[in-house]
């Protein structure tokens, strides 16, 4: 079984005790730890797309895009790098894979499409943001093209926080025909809050001091019937730092 697949399944079997009955859907499930999978993103056609062996597919939900997006077009994987002066962003190290299935009769690997995801730093300030001074500055941002499977992987920090908001991760799938948008996906990824809660007793994270939301108490995380339940990723800790993954399930006709 394909990376997807494998993802796909493992991910399946906590989130049918949330969405039992519902033939929608695909998201990482619930605080369920699983050894990572090294993926290579690399730009494919959309026809290399193979079928996912998984016993079910779910819609993943989608969730604001927030304040904080901008398109800067940044073709990258590792996106802790400020390229206005070469600047890398501390923090703990985080890889994050991601793996996109179209969601219909079956569920088959969406090669070719663009996913972005930007997020704070571990200072919770988000880079391009006039309201943040930070202007020009790009870091915490960048996309990749999905492989023949499915998948990009970004090399990142853990996120940190800022008031109001529990620990998140934006994300947004596009497809293209030639230069025309065809297709645009937008949510957001939480993390379970005891590994949050590990990860801010470390520098430079503890300096900003306890956090004030939690995933239960967030505005995102309990909207659409607690639909955050169903965007937190599976994380397994590295010698480095930590690997997320997450499967993105999409309804496109």
């Amino acid at each position: 079984m394909d990376f997807l697949g494998a993802l796909l399944s493992s991910s399946v079997s906590r989130r049918r005790m949330l969405v039992a009955g519902l033939g929608m859907v695909v998201a990482a499930c619930a605080g369920r730890q699983q050894t990572g999978s090294s993926v290579t993103p690399s730009a494919t056609s959309a026809s290399s797309a193979t079928p996912v062996a998984t016993p079910r597919c779910i819609v993943t939900p989608s969730e604001t895009e927030g304040p904080y997006f901008v398109d800067d077009r940044l073709n990258r994987s590792d996106i802790r790098v400020d390229p206005l002066d070469g600047s890398v962003r501390p923090g703990v190290p985080l890889t994050l894979t991601l793996a996109v299935a179209k969601v219909g009769t079956s569920c088959t690997a969406l090669a070719g499409a663009q996913v972005d995801v930007w997020h704070c730093d571990a200072l919770g300030v988000y880079s391009d943001v006039s309201a943040e001074n930070t202007v020009g500055r790009k870091y915490l941002r960048g996309y990749q093209t999905t492989d023949a499977n499915g998948a990009v992987r970004f090399t990142t920090v853990y996120p940190g926080w800022y008031q109001g908001r529990a620990v998140h991760v934006h994300f947004k799938v596009r497809t293209y025909a030639g230069a025309q948008k065809t297709y645009e996906f937008t949510s957001q990824l939480f993390f379970d809050d005891s590994i949050s809660d590990t990860v801010y007793r470390q520098a430079p994270y503890s300096s900003r001091g306890a956090r004030d939301t939690r995933n239960a108490n967030d505005m995102v995380y309990t909207s659409n019937n607690n639909s955050g339940a169903m965007l937190l990723a599976n994380l397994t800790q590295t010698a480095a730092g930590y690997h997320a993954e997450f499967a993105v399930g999409l309804k496109i006709s």
